[in-house]
């Protein structure tokens, strides 16, 4: 037993989820409904996920912004800053528009699943709380839009500090970056734990979806996954062939130098794995060594747009599940909440089961759903970290494209 144990933990988390959902989908299909006594196991991964996600995402936006000297960035810090927020809203925005027109999750319930559809909240009211009147009673209720502001105004005031010209407050600020620091890693210890056992609870919940309602689940995530790939084709060709002639680099020459990071990042379904490859085919692709080092390493650590079109498409799918007709309000929240959220977590493990338990959250809509995608996650995952590492490298071309500029159709 303790030799399986150990093999069952060396193994990538990849590999677990993937048997385990094919595993639950199997028991489901022999057992029918009475794949509902395993009901509990899954709700206990539902609340071990929920224990981590609020303090992950707060301290990990907290470290994000600290790092951020805003003052120092200059000029291409703040091309790179509008370069990730506007291909990150872009992607949450196709992930969106793809889910609503193919409408991946219509028809498909979950067991036991609230019979009335939640109400989503005003965007008046979000927008009242963004500010919270107490920050422990933010915590306590959930609150991830004053969580957030609270980690922001945190984190900025904690990088004032670390960059102050008085020593004693600078000193002060790296005790106090240590301690988040420190915290986070804590986190990151539980997470770990969690996700060993998260497994064992996704094929505990894909056994009791597929039991109760056949094969009709599979083909929900089939569209999912069409809605997913397609969302990034459509980033690729439009978002960011855009920002690359913009910069004066010829799309196809260009794909052809970086294919080497962009494939490498899918078959490890690794950012930072990647890293190394993807800055010697920046310089490859004419990028200078400058540029490259800055803005990659940094695209590593904030950008997450495959991460951020996933958010966009699963809110959908978790609405359509749920019969949730989402307002013109609620999207635009979704649209914000993903690209703050995609941008301060990307370089979380396990990102996008994270932020997507706690957008969902705010929707009040189950967690379960989290458990459903998580199963076809490796699918997603190879996909995701491509388009990031992807958007790492457009991101640096778009800040040196300048001397690229003398083509005909880019004058000086």
């Amino acid at each position: 037993m303790a030799k399986l144990w150990k093999r069952y933990k060396e193994a990538s988390f990849i590999l677990k989820v993937s048997v385990m959902f094919v595993a639950g989908i199997i028991l489901g299909l022999l057992i029918g409904d009475q794949a509902i006594v395993l009901k509990p196991v899954g709700t206990l991964l539902i609340h071990l996920l929920s224990f981590v996600a609020i303090p992950i995402v707060f301290l990990t936006v907290i470290l994000a912004v600290n790092q951020m000297n805003i003052a120092t960035l200059g000029k291409l810090g703040a091309k790179l800053i509008f370069y990730y927020t506007a291909t990150t809203a872009a992607a949450v925005l196709i992930g969106i528009s793809l889910a609503l027109w193919i409408s991946p999750g219509k028809g498909l319930t979950l067991p036991h699943a609230p019979v009335d559809p939640p109400q989503t909240p005003h965007i008046s009211d979000i927008l009242l709380q963004v500010v919270p009147e107490n920050l422990f009673s933010a915590f306590a209720s959930g609150d991830l839009l004053a969580i957030m502001f609270t980690a922001i105004v945190m984190g900025a005031a904690l990088s004032a500090m670390n960059f102050s010209k008085d020593s004693q407050l600078a000193e002060q600020g790296q005790l106090l970056g240590g301690v988040v620091a420190a915290l986070n890693k804590l986190f990151y210890k539980i997470l770990d734990g969690v996700l060993l056992v998260a497994p064992i609870g996704i094929g505990a919940i894909s056994a009791v979806t597929f039991g109760t309602q056949g094969l009709g689940t599979l083909l929900s995530l089939s569209k999912f996954l069409a809605v997913f790939y397609l969302g990034i084709l459509i980033h690729w060709t439009v978002v960011y062939t855009f920002f690359l002639r913009f910069a004066g680099f010829h799309v196809i020459p260009f794909l052809k130098d970086t294919k080497e990071a962009y494939g490498t990042a899918f078959f490890t379904s690794s950012s930072l794995a990647s890293l190394p490859v993807a800055i010697k085919s920046a310089q490859k692709a004419g990028i200078s060594e400058r540029v490259a080092n800055f803005s990659l390493p940094l695209g590593a650590v904030f950008n997450s747009d495959g991460g951020a079109l996933r958010m966009g498409a699963s809110i959908v799918f978790a609405a359509n599940i749920m019969d949730l007709n989402l307002s013109f309000s609620d999207l635009f929240l979704i649209v914000l909440i993903g690209t703050v959220i995609s941008v301060g977590t990307a370089g979380v493990p396990a990102a996008g089961l994270i932020t997507l338990s706690v957008v969902l959250g705010v929707f009040g809509l189950p967690l379960e759903i989290v458990a459903l995608i998580a199963g076809i996650d490796a699918l997603i995952g190879m996909g995701g970290t491509a388009s990031n590492v992807m958007g790492d490298i457009v991101g640096a071309a778009f800040i040196d494209g300048r001397k690229h500029r003398k083509s005909p159709a880019f004058p000086e």
